[in-house]
């Protein structure tokens, strides 16, 4: 597990937002995290996520300070919100691969659909915001090119087949664009946070009980009824959950 502090960019953000000791806080929370005082690290650093900063380094630090705290259910947690802000940072991937090993219950016989998995590996490292440029910027050239075709009637060799091939990556781009968004921020997507997370086949603890979920496993909430969620989870098995007992990503 890699301990590094991310407090570069974070500070930033502080300064940059807040003059109200913000800025001490975190280095109060640093200087906890440095010392093993843990529990009093997550309480600092909570403070600036209640100010309402987001920031990749915040859930970071966060996400360190509870797995060292035992609570493994909301490292995972925010060492996954932290990479929708930075999916790209290898610390915050290898921590959150390395945290994700000691839930209780790994998910067995999951069959991904190859597009789908194909897709996820594509956009996984990538920022939202960049791939709307790359789709900008393909789009902005293919408008170019039928200006220049249709509009000056400027031709050079193989002019069409660049149309074409701009068209297909542009098209590409706006697919992978959508995916991205649509992983991100459409699939509402939650953490098991609690010790003990029964799973039953009803939105009430009366019906069967499905199986019993573990602090760090991810869910994909379906829909909702009174206190209950109904969640898919990452073996495709459903079943309805209290909705205490999980955190959304």
């Amino acid at each position: 597990m890699t301990d590094k502090i991310l407090a570069i960019l974070l500070m930033t953000l502080i300064c940059a937002s807040a003059a109200d000791g913000q800025e001490d806080i975190f280095r109060t929370g640093v200087k906890y995290y440095q010392e093993s005082n843990y529990d009093d690290a997550v309480r600092m650093f909570s403070k600036i996520e209640k100010s309402g900063i987001e920031s990749a380094a915040l859930y970071y630090n966060l996400g360190n300070a509870y797995f060292k705290s035992g609570d493994l259910g909301r490292a995972v947690l925010y060492y996954h919100r932290a990479k929708r802000l930075g999916p790209g940072d290898a610390d915050i991937i290898n921590n959150l691969k390395f945290a994700s090993q000691f839930s209780k219950v790994q998910m067995v016989g999951v069959q991904l659909n190859p597009v789908e998995a194909f897709l996820k590996d594509t956009v996984g490292s990538y920022k939202l915001s960049a791939l709307g440029w790359l789709f900008s910027l393909f789009f902005i050239s293919f408008l170019i090119l039928l200006i220049m075709k249709y509009g000056l009637q400027y031709f050079f060799t193989g002019i069409d087949a660049v149309i074409i091939s701009m068209l297909c990556l542009t098209i590409f781009a706006a697919g992978l664009t959508s995916f991205k968004y649509r992983v991100d921020y459409l699939d509402r997507r939650a953490v098991i946070i609690a010790p003990e997370a029964p799973v039953y086949s009803g939105p009430s603890s009366n019906t069967e009980l499905e199986l019993r979920g573990a602090p760090g496993l991810v869910v994909e909430l379906l829909q909702e009824s009174g206190d209950y969620y109904n969640v898919l989870l990452e073996n495709k098995r459903r079943g309805w959950i209290k909705k205490d007992l999980v955190a959304e990503i």
